[in-house]
């Protein structure tokens, strides 16, 4: 659907195949055109517009996640405060949640002031709590938060009635309010922002997937790009590339549309500043309402593929599009005769940790950043803006974040990966079921979660 309304051929670009062979030497290099490299090149190019940069992408900029994902630009991050204060202290922990939430607000800069087409709406989002262990749950994260010393400005609890005065969905018990996020149209940011890139000079070879990566060098299947600094951008399509079968797993989120729904639907549905939605079920979904006021609605629930094997046949489970629709119509029963048009998914990347991660090592010119758990519209922006400050060899508040330079450990050889994946997925499948019908929180998914170190 994102594809489809981008109002973009999504024509490739030249490919490397056909640069010079003076041009396939560059001082950075950056493999994949997704938000991750396209926000590095951006922020670099603007900081030394005569460093040379190059991108090499497998497909076309905004062809993976950043061009099809939930549209969320939130300052969540997948690793919690508490996890993050015993890891780094009180103060990191704060400085790292509060640098996602000034990102937000950066972004939503960027594309005023470039003029990025993105469908921008700032209208915060609301996670719904709608049965008694997912109100525990709310408390619980406000707790958290308070105890942070975060305040209202940048969450508040709901009761029942202020919950479901923005999105009228049914069973509602309270829930969560954050301002920090905006409602984007994923495609249409990745394609112009790769625009934007290419006019600032930055080559952006499509249809050119990297096979490897060394210190100093790409090898592609269009040719080798040689380069002082590397940067793997890859996400959910890492385990591609030669010697990373185990760095992150790629697991996949799927995604329904509906067609444009009248303004006496969005009556009864609610939204009306555009705030994206979930609750607090364990296994995640998420939605929106569109510029052009569709409903997407999304979540996890398609099976992790041996040997962390992506294939384009994934991107459809049927049997995981008719749980969608059928979440949906039970949280919101409006839209049970709602015309469903798309249906779509992709692989997001996962570190077994959980900890999303930027860094760059000087001894091998080879950075990276990635492992977003589905959290990286705006993670990515604070990745790019990161990875210039560390290539320039600036010493900012940025590159002392604690995420900077975070090595996750390697996934389980399979068929461990396997198993401790799909298992992770079908507890937590059954910990919703159960929470459901007996209404006490789920110990399957609290011991789940502490074997994640979440």
């Amino acid at each position: 659907m994102w594809h489809e309304t981008a109002g973009d051929g999504f024509t490739p670009r030249p490919s490397l195949a056909t640069a010079t062979h003076a041009n396939r030497a560059v001082d950075v290099a950056i493999v994949g055109a997704g938000y991750t490299g396209l926000w590095t090149a951006y922020y670099l190019r603007l900081a030394d517009p005569a460093m040379r940069i190059a991108i090499v992408e497998a497909e076309v900029a905004g062809f993976g996640a950043s061009g099809r994902n939930g549209g969320w630009c939130s300052a969540l991050y997948p690793v919690s405060l508490s996890a993050l204060g015993r890891e780094h202290g009180r103060d990191q922990a704060v400085r790292q949640y509060r640098a996602m939430q000034a990102t937000v607000t950066e972004m939503g800069r960027v594309i005023a002031a470039d003029r990025l087409d993105a469908d921008w709406a700032r209208g915060g989002t609301v996670t719904l709590a709608r049965s008694e262990p997912q109100l525990t749950r709310a408390h619980e994260e406000v707790d958290e938060a308070w105890e942070f010393g975060l305040g209202p400005d940048d969450l508040t609890l709901l009761d029942g009635d202020a919950a479901e005065s923005r999105l009228h969905a049914t069973s509602v018990l309270g829930g969560v309010y954050r301002p920090h996020c905006a409602a984007i149209h994923p495609a249409k940011l990745a394609r112009s922002l790769a625009a934007r890139v290419e006019a600032l000079g930055v080559p952006i070879y499509e249809q050119t997937r990297a096979l490897s990566i060394e210190p100093g060098r790409i090898h592609t299947e269009r040719g080798d790009l040689r380069a002082d600094i590397v940067i793997r951008a890859t996400e959910g399509f890492t385990p591609r590339l030669q010697g990373h079968k185990r760095s992150i797993v790629p697991v996949y989120s799927l995604m329904i549309g509906t067609e444009p729904l009248s303004a006496g639907v969005w009556d009864e549905i609610g939204l009306q500043d555009r705030e994206t939605f979930a609750d607090f079920r364990h296994l995640i979904i998420y939605g929106q309402r569109t510029a052009d006021d569709r409903l997407i609605f999304g979540g996890r629930g398609a099976p992790y593929h041996f040997g962390s094997k992506i294939a384009p046949s994934y991107d459809r489970a049927p049997a995981v599009f008719d749980a969608l629709r059928a979440a949906l119509i039970d949280l919101l029963p409006v839209t049970a005769t709602a015309n469903i048009t798309h249906r779509w998914g992709g692989p997001l990347g996962i570190a077994r940790d959980w900890h999303a991660s930027v860094g760059l090592d000087r001894s091998t010119g080879l950075g990276w950043a990635g492992g977003y758990v589905g959290d990286g519209v705006s993670t990515t922006n604070l990745a790019g803006r990161t990875l210039s400050d560390l290539i320039l060899r600036r010493a900012t508040d940025l590159t002392d974040l604690p995420w900077v330079n975070h090595r996750s450990p390697n996934w389980e050889p399979e068929p461990f990966r396997w198993l401790g994946a799909n298992a992770g997925l079908r507890a937590m499948t059954w910990a919703d079921a159960a929470e459901h019908r007996n209404g006490r929180p789920s110990k399957m998914a609290n011991a789940v979660n502490r074997g994640l170190g979440r």
